[in-house]
Protein backbone atom coordinates (compact mmCIF):
# COMPACT_ATOMS: atom_id res chain seq x y z
CA UNK A 1 0.00 0.00 0.00
CA UNK A 2 1.35 3.44 -0.91
CA UNK A 3 0.58 6.65 1.03
CA UNK A 4 1.15 10.17 -0.24
CA UNK A 5 0.92 13.50 1.60
CA UNK A 6 -0.30 16.17 -0.83
CA UNK A 7 -1.13 19.21 1.33
CA UNK A 8 0.30 20.73 4.54
CA UNK A 9 -3.05 20.36 6.25
CA UNK A 10 -2.74 16.61 5.75
CA UNK A 11 0.04 16.36 8.37
CA UNK A 12 -2.36 14.72 10.78
CA UNK A 13 -2.97 12.01 8.20
CA UNK A 14 0.78 11.47 7.95
CA UNK A 15 0.99 10.87 11.69
CA UNK A 16 -1.88 8.38 11.52
CA UNK A 17 -0.32 6.69 8.50
CA UNK A 18 3.04 6.35 10.25
CA UNK A 19 1.29 4.87 13.28
CA UNK A 20 -0.58 2.34 11.12
CA UNK A 21 2.61 1.31 9.28
CA UNK A 22 4.46 0.96 12.57
CA UNK A 23 1.65 -1.14 14.02
CA UNK A 24 1.60 -3.41 10.97
CA UNK A 25 5.37 -3.88 11.17
CA UNK A 26 5.20 -4.75 14.86
CA UNK A 27 2.29 -7.14 14.37
CA UNK A 28 4.22 -8.93 11.63
CA UNK A 29 7.19 -9.59 13.91
CA UNK A 30 7.56 -13.34 14.28
CA UNK A 31 8.38 -15.05 17.57
CA UNK A 32 10.60 -18.05 17.08
CA UNK A 33 11.85 -20.31 19.86
CA UNK A 34 15.35 -21.76 19.64
CA UNK A 35 15.25 -24.92 21.76
CA UNK A 36 18.49 -24.37 23.64
CA UNK A 37 19.84 -23.04 26.92
CA UNK A 38 23.21 -22.38 25.27
CA UNK A 39 23.62 -18.60 25.09
CA UNK A 40 26.63 -18.97 22.77
CA UNK A 41 24.39 -20.63 20.20
CA UNK A 42 21.71 -17.99 20.69
CA UNK A 43 24.21 -15.18 20.01
CA UNK A 44 25.44 -16.90 16.84
CA UNK A 45 21.92 -17.27 15.46
CA UNK A 46 20.77 -13.77 16.45
CA UNK A 47 23.70 -12.34 14.52
CA UNK A 48 22.24 -13.51 11.21
CA UNK A 49 18.47 -13.47 11.79
CA UNK A 50 16.34 -10.77 10.12
CA UNK A 51 15.18 -7.99 12.46
CA UNK A 52 11.53 -8.99 12.08
CA UNK A 53 12.16 -12.28 13.91
CA UNK A 54 12.27 -12.21 17.71
CA UNK A 55 14.40 -15.11 18.89
CA UNK A 56 13.50 -16.69 22.24
CA UNK A 57 15.55 -19.28 24.10
CA UNK A 58 14.24 -22.01 26.41
CA UNK A 59 15.06 -19.72 29.33
CA UNK A 60 12.80 -17.04 27.83
CA UNK A 61 9.77 -19.36 27.67
CA UNK A 62 10.38 -20.85 31.11
CA UNK A 63 11.38 -24.32 29.92
CA UNK A 64 13.90 -25.72 32.38
CA UNK A 65 13.10 -29.42 32.26
CA UNK A 66 15.63 -31.78 30.71
CA UNK A 67 14.88 -32.84 27.15
CA UNK A 68 16.31 -36.31 26.64
CA UNK A 69 18.59 -36.53 23.60
CA UNK A 70 19.03 -40.25 23.09
CA UNK A 71 18.72 -40.55 19.31
CA UNK A 72 21.52 -42.27 17.42
CA UNK A 73 21.81 -39.53 14.79
CA UNK A 74 22.36 -35.77 14.81
CA UNK A 75 19.07 -35.20 12.97
CA UNK A 76 17.26 -37.44 15.43
CA UNK A 77 18.38 -35.38 18.42
CA UNK A 78 17.34 -32.13 16.73
CA UNK A 79 13.88 -33.61 16.09
CA UNK A 80 13.51 -34.77 19.69
CA UNK A 81 14.15 -31.26 21.02
CA UNK A 82 12.03 -29.32 18.52
CA UNK A 83 9.07 -31.69 18.72
CA UNK A 84 9.12 -31.55 22.52
CA UNK A 85 8.88 -27.75 22.55
CA UNK A 86 6.19 -27.65 19.88
CA UNK A 87 4.06 -30.34 21.53
CA UNK A 88 4.41 -29.00 25.09
CA UNK A 89 4.63 -25.22 24.60
CA UNK A 90 2.88 -24.74 21.22
CA UNK A 91 5.50 -22.36 19.81
CA UNK A 92 6.83 -22.18 16.29
CA UNK A 93 10.31 -23.40 17.08
CA UNK A 94 13.51 -25.01 15.94
CA UNK A 95 16.28 -27.02 17.52
CA UNK A 96 19.72 -27.88 16.31
CA UNK A 97 22.14 -30.65 17.00
CA UNK A 98 25.77 -30.47 15.95
CA UNK A 99 28.49 -33.04 15.66
CA UNK A 100 32.18 -32.99 14.82
CA UNK A 101 32.93 -35.80 12.36
CA UNK A 102 36.58 -36.82 11.98
CA UNK A 103 37.60 -39.07 9.07
CA UNK A 104 40.40 -40.91 10.86
CA UNK A 105 38.05 -41.71 13.75
CA UNK A 106 35.36 -43.15 11.46
CA UNK A 107 33.12 -40.14 11.93
CA UNK A 108 33.53 -39.86 15.70
CA UNK A 109 32.74 -38.14 17.93
CA UNK A 110 29.67 -37.38 15.79
CA UNK A 111 26.39 -37.55 17.68
CA UNK A 112 28.37 -37.98 20.92
CA UNK A 113 30.39 -34.78 20.47
CA UNK A 114 29.12 -33.02 23.60
CA UNK A 115 29.90 -35.99 25.86
CA UNK A 116 32.80 -37.60 24.01
CA UNK A 117 35.08 -37.66 27.04
CA UNK A 118 32.33 -39.06 29.26
CA UNK A 119 31.55 -35.76 30.97
CA UNK A 120 28.57 -33.83 29.63
CA UNK A 121 29.60 -30.60 27.90
CA UNK A 122 33.18 -30.66 29.19
CA UNK A 123 34.78 -29.00 26.17
CA UNK A 124 38.34 -29.16 27.47
CA UNK A 125 38.14 -32.90 28.16
CA UNK A 126 36.52 -33.53 24.78
CA UNK A 127 39.25 -31.63 22.91
CA UNK A 128 42.04 -33.39 24.77
CA UNK A 129 40.56 -36.78 23.95
CA UNK A 130 40.34 -35.90 20.23
CA UNK A 131 43.91 -34.58 20.17
CA UNK A 132 45.17 -37.71 21.91
CA UNK A 133 43.40 -40.02 19.47
CA UNK A 134 44.84 -38.13 16.48
CA UNK A 135 48.35 -37.92 17.92
CA UNK A 136 49.99 -40.25 15.38
CA UNK A 137 47.53 -39.89 12.50
CA UNK A 138 48.37 -38.01 9.31
CA UNK A 139 44.77 -37.65 8.18
CA UNK A 140 43.24 -34.89 10.27
CA UNK A 141 40.34 -34.03 7.95
CA UNK A 142 37.08 -33.29 9.72
CA UNK A 143 33.77 -31.52 9.34
CA UNK A 144 31.19 -29.91 11.55
CA UNK A 145 27.59 -30.84 10.76
CA UNK A 146 24.53 -29.03 12.07
CA UNK A 147 21.00 -30.27 11.49
CA UNK A 148 18.07 -27.97 12.29
CA UNK A 149 14.59 -29.33 12.96
CA UNK A 150 11.93 -26.64 12.42
CA UNK A 151 8.36 -27.13 13.65
CA UNK A 152 5.37 -25.05 12.63
CA UNK A 153 1.71 -26.06 12.73
CA UNK A 154 2.66 -29.66 13.41
CA UNK A 155 4.93 -30.00 10.39
CA UNK A 156 8.69 -30.54 10.46
CA UNK A 157 11.37 -29.32 8.07
CA UNK A 158 15.05 -30.31 8.30
CA UNK A 159 18.00 -28.13 7.25
CA UNK A 160 21.64 -29.24 7.20
CA UNK A 161 24.81 -27.14 7.27
CA UNK A 162 28.33 -28.53 6.87
CA UNK A 163 31.70 -26.86 7.31
CA UNK A 164 34.76 -28.85 6.22
CA UNK A 165 38.22 -28.40 7.68
CA UNK A 166 40.82 -30.16 9.79
CA UNK A 167 41.87 -30.70 13.39
CA UNK A 168 45.06 -28.88 14.29
CA UNK A 169 47.63 -30.25 16.75
CA UNK A 170 47.11 -27.74 19.56
CA UNK A 171 44.46 -25.25 20.62
CA UNK A 172 44.46 -21.76 19.11
CA UNK A 173 42.20 -18.87 20.07
CA UNK A 174 40.09 -17.88 23.05
CA UNK A 175 36.72 -17.32 21.38
CA UNK A 176 33.93 -19.65 20.37
CA UNK A 177 33.01 -22.77 22.30
CA UNK A 178 33.12 -26.55 22.08
CA UNK A 179 35.79 -27.78 19.66
CA UNK A 180 36.33 -24.35 18.07
CA UNK A 181 39.96 -23.91 19.26
CA UNK A 182 41.13 -27.06 17.43
CA UNK A 183 39.04 -26.77 14.24
CA UNK A 184 40.57 -25.01 11.22
CA UNK A 185 37.97 -24.42 8.49
CA UNK A 186 38.96 -25.21 4.93
CA UNK A 187 40.57 -22.24 3.13
CA UNK A 188 41.30 -20.25 6.30
CA UNK A 189 44.35 -19.73 8.50
CA UNK A 190 42.33 -19.04 11.67
CA UNK A 191 40.48 -21.51 13.85
CA UNK A 192 36.84 -20.88 14.71
CA UNK A 193 38.05 -19.71 18.13
CA UNK A 194 40.16 -16.97 16.48
CA UNK A 195 37.37 -15.65 14.27
CA UNK A 196 34.85 -12.95 15.00
CA UNK A 197 31.28 -14.05 15.67
CA UNK A 198 30.22 -12.51 12.36
CA UNK A 199 32.84 -14.36 10.34
CA UNK A 200 32.13 -17.69 12.00
CA UNK A 201 28.39 -17.23 11.45
CA UNK A 202 28.94 -16.57 7.75
CA UNK A 203 31.07 -19.63 7.00
CA UNK A 204 30.15 -22.03 9.80
CA UNK A 205 27.90 -25.06 9.85
CA UNK A 206 25.26 -23.53 12.11
CA UNK A 207 25.16 -20.33 10.07
CA UNK A 208 24.65 -22.33 6.87
CA UNK A 209 21.79 -24.32 8.37
CA UNK A 210 20.16 -21.17 9.80
CA UNK A 211 20.49 -19.42 6.42
CA UNK A 212 18.48 -22.24 4.85
CA UNK A 213 15.85 -21.83 7.57
CA UNK A 214 15.68 -18.08 6.92
CA UNK A 215 15.20 -18.63 3.20
CA UNK A 216 12.37 -21.05 3.97
CA UNK A 217 10.70 -18.51 6.29
CA UNK A 218 10.84 -15.83 3.60
CA UNK A 219 8.85 -17.91 1.11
Amino acid sequence: MKFQLTRPEDSGSLIITNFICSTITQSQKMKLVFATHNENKVREVKAILPKNIELLSLNDIGCFEEIIEDANTIAGNATLKASYIYNNYNYTCFADDTGLEIEALNGAPGVFSARYAGVENNSEANMQKVLQELLYKENRRAQFKTVISFYKEGKEMLFTGICKGEIIEAKKGDGGFGYDPIFLPEGFSETFAEMSLKQKSEIGHRGKAVSQLIEFLRK
